[in-house]
C-alpha cells in the first residue's frame, strides 16, 4: 500500500474475541542493541523488533562498524558483535529515518568513534528536537557542527581527543523527552571517569522510560544511583557487557490499539506473554483501561501469562487523568475517550508536541475532522464527549506517525466511513499491523 493510498478502516460489527500476539518492545529493543554495541563479547537478542525502527538502529550500528547478524530461521534472533577494537568507525554516515532513539541514542556511540560521525534523517526528522543530548556531548568534549537549524537535524560530531578522565558533570534541560537523558545514561559507563547527570528541567516526562534505561545498563554490569527528586544521576564507569543472551518483552505501547479496541467494540482481547514486572510504561495500560470500565485479568494458560481486557461497550471518561509517566500510549487512550461518557482532560503530555509530529495538536485535528470535540491544554489534551450520531466518517491524516495511524483504526471501529492515510506508517513499529487488526476483527 502506498503512503497515500487510504485504507478503509473495518468497523466492529459484533464484540470481538480475539489473542493477538505483539512484536517485541521498541524500547527495549533499541535499548538492548546499544547496549550489546558497546559491550566486547557478542550478544544474542531473542524477540528483537523487526521494525523500521530497529531496522535503522540496526544500519546505524553496522555503519559504526558493529556486526548486526540475523538469524536466518528467526529474524526476530539478532546477534550483535561490538568492534573487536572497542572503537567505533568514524567519518561514516548514520540515517535515523524518524526514529527518535536512533537520533538521540546513537550520537553518544560517536563519543568512542576513531573520526567524525554525520547523522541525517526524514524530512519530518528535521522539526525533531535534539539540543539537549548534543549539548551534553559537548560539554563532555565533543564538537558539534550543525548543517540546518541549531539544535536539529543534520549534523556531524566530532569526538574529542581525550575523554574527561574525572566523573564529568552534564546539565542538560531534558523536558522536551525522556530519551536525552537516556542517550547520555546509556554511554556514561564507557567514560574513564564517569558521569554526574543534572536534568535542570522542572518536570521528568516519560520517567519509567528513564528506569528502564537505569534498569537496563544495571542488567549490563552499569552502576547508576538516581535521585529522582533532584532530578541527578550519577553514573559510576565500568565495563559493561549483557548476558550472552537476552529475551526481549512484548512491546506493551504497542498493546494499547488492541487492549483498547475491547472497549470501543465490546467483547474480550488478550494479549500472550506479558510480563508479571515491566520497566515498560504500558505496563500501566491495563490499570488505565480498569479505570475506563473495562474488566482486566491476567490469566495463564499452558505456562503464558496473558492480559485479557473485556469492554461492554459502555467508557467512562477520567476526568483530569495525569499521564505524564506514559505518554506515548495518549493517542490509544484518546481513541477510547472520544467515545466515553464524560469529559478527560489528560495532563503531563506537554512534551508529545516534540514527538513524530505535535501530537497534541494533530489528535486535536483528527478528532475534530471525526464530529469530535478536543482542545489542546498548555500540558496535555481536554475531550468532551459528543453523542455517537455526531460522529461521522473523514479521511483521516496520520502525519508520519504510527501511533496517530493506530489511533484513526480505533476510531474506525465505531465510526462507518473511517479511511487512513499512510497507514503503513505503522511498520515503524507494527511491521505487519493492518494484517493483525483484520485477523483481530475476523
Amino acid at each position: 500500500m502506498s503512503d497515500m493510498e487510504l485504507w478503509p478502516a473495518p468497523l466492529a460489527t459484533a464484540p470481538l474475541h480475539a489473542t493477538v500476539t505483539v512484536p517485541g518492545s521498541k524500547s527495549l529493543s533499541n535499548r538492548y542493541l546499544i547496549l550489546a554495541a558497546l559491550g566486547s563479547r557478542p550478544v544474542t537478542l531473542v524477540g528483537l523488533l523487526r521494525s523500521r525502527d530497529t531496522d535503522l538502529m540496526m544500519a546505524a550500528l553496522e555503519s559504526l562498524g558493529v556486526r548486526c547478524q540475523v538469524d536466518t530461521d528467526t529474524d526476530t534472533t539478532v546477534t550483535v558483535t561490538p568492534p573487536s577494537s572497542g572503537r567505533f568507525t568514524g567519518n561514516v554516515n548514520v540515517f535515523c529515518g524518524l526514529a527518535g532513539t536512533v537520533m538521540r541514542f546513537v550520537p553518544g556511540l560517536a563519543m568512542f568513534a576513531d573520526g567524525p560521525v554525520h547523522f541525517d534523517g526524514d524530512e519530518q526528522a528535521y522539526a525533531r528536537p535534539m539540543k539537549p543530548v548534543l549539548d551534553g556531548l559537548e560539554q563532555l568534549g565533543a564538537s558539534v557542527e550543525y548543517h540546518g537549524e541549531i539544535g536539529r537535524l543534520p549534523f556531524t560530531i566530532t569526538p574529542p581527543s581525550a575523554l574527561p578522565d574525572h566523573r564529568a558533570q552534564v546539565n542538560i534541560d531534558s523536558s522536551g523527552s525522556s530519551q536525552f537523558i537516556s542517550g547520555l545514561l546509556l554511554i556514561g559507563s564507557r567514560l574513564p571517569g564517569g558521569l554526574e547527570l543534572h536534568h535542570t528541567g522542572e518536570k521528568t516526562p516519560s520517567l519509567p522510560h528513564i528506569r528502564m534505561t537505569v534498569s537496563d545498563v544495571t542488567g549490563a554490569g552499569g552502576d547508576i544511583v538516581a535521585d529522582e527528586a533532584a532530578r541527578v544521576w550519577a553514573v559510576a564507569p565500568c565495563a559493561m557487557q549483557l548476558p550472552s543472551t537476552v529475551v526481549v518483552e512484548p512491546d506493551l505501547s504497542n498493546a494499547a490499539p488492541f487492549l483498547g479496541a475491547a472497549l470501543i467494540a465490546g467483547g474480550s482481547v488478550r494479549v500472550p506473554n506479558w510480563p508479571e514486572a515491566t520497566t515498560q510504561p504500558g505496563g500501566l495500560l491495563p490499570g488505565y483501561l480498569a479505570d475506563m470500565g473495562a474488566e482486566v485479568s491476567f490469566p495463564v494458560i499452558d505456562g503464558v501469562r496473558y492480559c485479557e481486557v473485556s469492554g461492554t461497550g459502555i467508557i467512562h471518561g477520567l476526568g483530569d487523568f495525569d499521564l505524564t509517566a506514559a505518554g506515548e500510549i495518549a493517542p490509544s487512550l484518546a481513541a477510547i475517550l472520544v467515545f466515553a461518557d464524560a469529559p478527560t482532560r489528560m495532563i503531563g503530555i506537554g512534551h508529545l508536541r516534540g514527538h513524530e509530529t505535535n501530537r497534541l495538536e494533530a489528535l486535536v485535528n483528527e478528532i475534530t475532522r471525526v464530529g469530535g470535540a478536543a482542545q489542546e491544554l498548555p500540558d496535555g489534551l481536554s475531550i468532551t464527549p459528543v453523542a455517537q450520531d455526531a460522529l461521522h466518517g473523514a479521511d483521516m491524516e496520520t502525519y508520519a506517525d504510527h501511533r496517530m495511524a493506530t489511533f484513526a483504526a480505533m476510531l474506525g471501529l465505531r465510526i462507518a466511513g473511517v479511511r487512513v492515510r499512510n497507514v503503513a506508517t505503522t511498520r515503524k513499529t507494527l511491521p505487519d499491523f493492518v494484517g493483525m487488526w483484520t485477523a483481530m476483527l475476523s
